[in-house]
């Protein structure tokens, strides 16, 4: 059940991430850019943890998940911050 889960959390990270692309490239209004790119960050550390919840249980990456995280936080932060019009 719990696969399911989180199974469906990545999927809708993806959807997300499609979607605010695809708003990006109709518009071309960077903060998009951003938080699509962040989405698909939150994507990939959705399937992180489909795969060590799920595929993978005994192997721990909590600490690749953490970076991925952490990465595509900092992405949308420099969006914000920077590149903001």
């Amino acid at each position: 059940m719990s696969g399911v889960i989180y199974g469906s959390c990545a999927l809708t990270a993806l959807l997300c991430a499609g979607l605010l692309l695809r708003a990006y490239q109709r518009s071309r209004y960077r903060l998009l850019l951003w938080s699509g790119l962040c989405f698909v960050g939150l994507t990939l550390n959705n399937l992180l943890v489909v795969l060590e919840k799920v595929l993978l249980p005994i192997i721990d990456l909590s600490t690749p998940r953490l970076v991925v995280a952490l990465l595509a936080m900092l992405v949308l932060l420099y969006g914000l911050i920077w590149d903001a019009e």
